[in-house]
């Protein structure tokens, strides 16, 4: 090759190797958000599951949501920028449930603000 044509090539291996490295980054981006999604959602089912002992225990749903707490901080420790800050937003919401046989409302607001969370962390894995 000439050396004209072979900065060239050099130049183009160059911008090739930055989009595969931009896609992979994506596409890492992809897998992590889905692998989070999963675990998410396996936390709630579980965390859901144990709402049933609310009706005979109110303490049931301290005990679940501190659970599901200490679950979702575990995964937000893999993670880092607005993802992690989003579960452990998630964690933060769930340790603070508690069922107030005088304050109802407040155990509404608690259970309400969940659908913020997966909001953010939707938000963050399209980010």
């Amino acid at each position: 090759m000439t050396p004209p044509r072979r900065r060239l090539a050099i130049a183009f291996a160059a911008l090739t190797l930055a989009g595969l490295t931009t896609a992979c980054g994506a596409v890492g981006t992809a897998v992590d958000c889905n692998k989070v999604g999963q675990e998410v959602t396996a936390i709630m089912t579980d965390f859901n599951k144990s709402l049933a002992n609310v009706a005979t225990d109110p303490k049931a749903l301290e005990t679940a949501g501190s659970e599901a707490a200490e679950k979702v901080k575990k995964l937000a420790a893999d993670y880092d920028g607005e993802l992690a800050s989003a579960l452990n937003d998630l964690a933060s919401g769930l340790e603070g449930m508690k069922i107030d046989a005088k304050n109802p409302t407040a155990t509404m607001d608690s259970v309400q603000k969940m659908q913020g969370f997966t909001t953010k962390i939707t938000s963050a894995c399209a980010s």
